[in-house]
């Protein structure tokens, strides 16, 4: 799920930032371009971990900065189906529940939290097995299984857990449960 990747980009340093620290001035400029993004391939990037830059740049007429070729570590949450993950849930909802699994949230889905069938207590803010008494709300800590992960938009990443299987399911209560 977390992961380090190396990846090369041209850092652009603008002529007012000449004379400052190159790797410094290089990390707050790509640390706007990438920290937050969301790539395809890479998946959220949470950090620079490490960066080499060349001081050595290239001028391009008509610009007055220097461009230098760098050499980034980044920290990235990329989930990965069939991956089991440990989350808090952050709301209950009639659909299913939303667990925060790190930097951000997923979403099981009723028909995946249990086999048994789920009924949403609006009023106390909490799904439970019709047979089996069991309670899901928020702030309860449970495991599942990514099943679907998908790219919605560049800024916007889905994923869908199951709590279906041997294994999986609620671990513990929060504060706020039964």
């Amino acid at each position: 799920m977390y992961r380090l990747v190396v990846v090369e980009d041209v850092v652009r340093i603008p002529p007012s930032r000449f004379g400052e620290d190159i790797v410094k001035t290089a990390s707050e400029v790509l640390s706007e371009k990438y920290v937050g993004s969301l790539h395809p391939d890479l998946g959220l990037i949470l950090a620079i971990t490490n960066i080499e830059v060349e001081p050595e740049g290239t001028i391009v007429p008509g610009d007055g900065a220097t461009y230098h070729r760098a050499v980034l570590e980044l920290l990235t949450f990329y989930p990965i189906v069939n991956e089991v993950v440990d989350g808090v849930v952050v709301d209950v909802k009639r659909i299913g529940i939303f667990v925060n699994i790190g930097p951000m949230d997923a979403l099981v889905h009723v028909s995946q939290i249990a086999d048994d069938r789920m009924v949403y207590h609006e009023e106390l803010g909490v799904l439970e097995g019709e047979e089996t008494k069991l309670r899901i709300s928020k702030g309860d800590v449970v495991r599942g299984r990514i099943t679907a992960v998908s790219i919605a938009r560049p800024s916007m990443i889905r994923i869908a857990l199951t709590m279906r299987q041997s294994g999986l399911g609620k671990i513990a209560s929060g504060s706020s449960s039964e």
